[in-house]
């Protein structure tokens, strides 16, 4: 299949299956113009940091040999990738691998940090969720142009033990947030502390959700996460959705907040889980030094409204959240500072590129991109 590169109003679907070379070349080769589009986007962000040309393509295929002993059939995806688009194989590692390529250059540890990405993410558990199964929902915050490189992949992977994924990502990346066939679904907020790039990581932080997001269940995937080192923090949302033998929904959920070598997770209260971009666990922050919030301090009234309108929700009517509570919390403004739904700033990059809305056991995702501008939700189904 292909894709026509145009501002459409939703995030192109892109169904890939076959070994992982081949699920590669399928992606790439039905999104050429976004994968280049990917590349020259962060080329040119560290191009400005005086990071480029023959450096830059250097240090991107020196990640070769730490994604092959990670799992060589990503490498395998990565060249299928860069075969399909017509674009070289650094080009798809700098995409992946944007800040871990980049260990080893102190001078560059600003750059780093201006490399990652914000999010408002919640978890609503069955219990509480008036559609009765698992509510997962996330504001991705990054550079608009990313609304024109990002896409949907639906992969068919063989084998019982392979659940099958709904992944939405950068063109020309593994994977960002998604779900997959066996329940289990997964997402990304920034976070900042200063125990950051100051270690080896046993592998880039976007492989580790990857892998993650090919689990079977939530055990083995945080097993994948314990068993890592990272380069720097990040926090996730991780949820398992299901049945039980009468026909009724199950769910559970799980906050992981990460520094590159500690893990500190956090239980739902009341049937919900919520983060923004700061560290909340008690334990985390008598161990750790917050150094996100001297950039994003926006981060502590957002985490605090998705709290508030939810907990609202389960002490009025029906005392359960629904997708149009969802909705309008996570398009929600605050005063003239901005808001959950992050509008463009001074510098007319960063926005909200997409919300996405999880139906875990379901299967399915619908995503509104740039809500900025619309709340249109495209439907993508397992």
């Amino acid at each position: 299949m292909s894709i026509r590169d145009v501002d459409i109003g939703h995030f192109p679907l892109i169904e890939v299956a076959g070994t992982a070379y081949q699920r590669g070349r399928l992606h790439g080769g039905a999104a050429p113009e976004r994968v280049a589009r990917s590349a020259r986007l962060y080329r040119r962000q560290l191009t400005r940091q005086g990071l480029g040309g023959d450096r830059l393509t250097r240090l991107a295929l020196g990640m070769r040999s730490v994604i092959e002993r990670f799992d060589s059939a990503y490498l395998d995806e990565m060249q299928g990738i860069a075969d399909g688009a017509g674009v070289p194989l650094a080009d798809v590692i700098l995409i992946n691998c944007r800040t871990e390529m980049m260990f080893g250059q102190s001078e560059l540890k600003m750059v780093c940090r201006e490399l990652e990405d914000g999010c408002t993410g919640l978890v609503v558990l069955p219990e509480h969720a008036a559609s009765g199964g698992l509510m997962h929902a996330l504001n991705w915050d990054w550079l608009q142009e990313c609304a024109d490189t990002g896409i949907v992949l639906r992969m068919r992977r063989d084998g019982a033990d392979q659940p099958d994924l709904l992944l939405f990502t950068e063109a020309g990346a593994l994977g960002r947030h998604g779900l997959n066939s066996a329940g289990l679904s997964m997402s990304v907020n920034f976070l900042s502390s200063d125990r950051d790039y100051r270690q080896l990581a046993d592998v880039p932080l976007a492989l580790v959700r990857r892998k993650m997001l090919e689990a079977p269940d939530m055990d083995s995937a945080m097993k994948v996460l314990w068993r890592t080192r990272r380069f720097c923090s990040s926090n996730l949302m991780l949820t398992q959705a299901g049945i039980d033998r009468g026909g009724q929904p199950l769910g559970d959920a799980v906050n992981l907040e990460c520094a590159p070598d500690e893990i500190f997770w956090q239980a739902p209260q009341h049937g919900l889980l919520v983060h923004a971009n700061h560290w909340l666990c008690p334990v985390a922050r008598s161990k750790l030094r917050e150094l996100g919030l001297a950039d994003n301090p926006d981060s502590l009234y957002r985490q605090r409204r998705v709290e508030t309108v939810l907990q609202q929700a389960l002490y009025r009517g029906s005392g359960k959240v629904d997708w149009a509570c969802i909705k309008n919390v996570l398009a929600g403004a605050f005063l003239h500072a901005g808001g959950v739904l992050r509008k463009p700033g001074a510098d007319g990059q960063h926005a909200t590129v997409a919300t996405t809305l999880m139906d875990v056991a379901a299967g399915v995702m619908w995503i509104a991109r740039k809500p900025c501008q619309s709340q249109v939700f495209a439907e993508y189904r397992l």
